[in-house]
């Protein structure tokens, strides 16, 4: 049985009420709380770090991932960890040993995974699955909200899935999308192997947070239903 988690990116929360934000979000039905790092050097926008992560740690029980883009990454990882963190991803172009920064998360106390970005090839995984505990497809390019999911973001999923059932070992690797998903277009993202959906505008852009996931959620259960799992 596929278990199913939506992640509510803060990027488009309102950052005036955050605590709160996370907390109703959180009580809309929200799995994980889906935090964006950027740097203005990864990527061309700049916006939080782990004081962020530290504040908002004690207003949700649900797992707090911490998607990095940054670079390098290393420096950043431990603070994170002490933040409250309990997942880490990063780009593998942000890291001179992928491998090296995989264990540092780790070691750390958190579960890590790789980002990849529309342009980049899953290659990467090849050496590392053991180390994986999520991987996570962007259907946009980094950097912003509220862009249009990438259709072709499909094939990289179905293709992730593969190396998953493959070399994952019987482990629970997360495969993650990010990236325009919304109501009507997380069942596809779902039939291609999916199984965790980061969603920001899609969430935070409407009055009521409950109803966009109730939404999300009965959209998965077809694709549920439709592959009998």
């Amino acid at each position: 049985m596929t278990t199913y988690r939506i992640a509510p990116s803060i990027l488009s929360a309102d950052f005036a009420r955050l605590g709160e934000e996370v907390r109703n979000v959180v009580a809309a039905g929200a799995d994980i709380i889906h935090f964006d790092v950027m740097d203005n050097h990864y990527v061309p926008n700049l916006t939080i770090g782990p004081l962020v992560c530290q504040a908002i740690r004690p207003h949700v029980d649900v797992p707090i991932d911490v998607h990095l883009m940054v670079k390098p990454v290393d420096r950043i990882i431990p603070d994170f960890a002490k933040a409250g963190a309990n997942i880490i991803t990063f780009h593998p172009e942000a890291s001179e040993h992928v491998d090296r920064s995989l264990q540092l998360i780790r070691d750390h106390g958190c579960k890590a995974g790789l980002v990849f970005n529309p342009h980049t090839p899953l290659h990467y995984l090849e050496h590392v699955m053991d180390k994986i505990d999520m991987i996570l497809i962007m259907s946009v390019n980094p950097g912003f909200g509220g862009q249009s999911f990438i259709p072709q973001a499909l094939k990289k999923i179905a293709q992730a899935r593969r190396m998953i059932d493959q070399y994952g070992e019987g482990r629970d690797i997360m495969l993650q999308v990010d990236g325009g998903i919304k109501a009507d277009n997380i069942a596809a993202a779902a039939a291609a192997g999916a199984d965790t959906f980061v969603a920001g505008s899609a969430i935070f852009g409407k009055p009521d947070y409950k109803a966009v996931i109730d939404a999300m959620r009965a959209e998965l259960e077809t694709v549920a239903k439709a592959v009998g799992k």
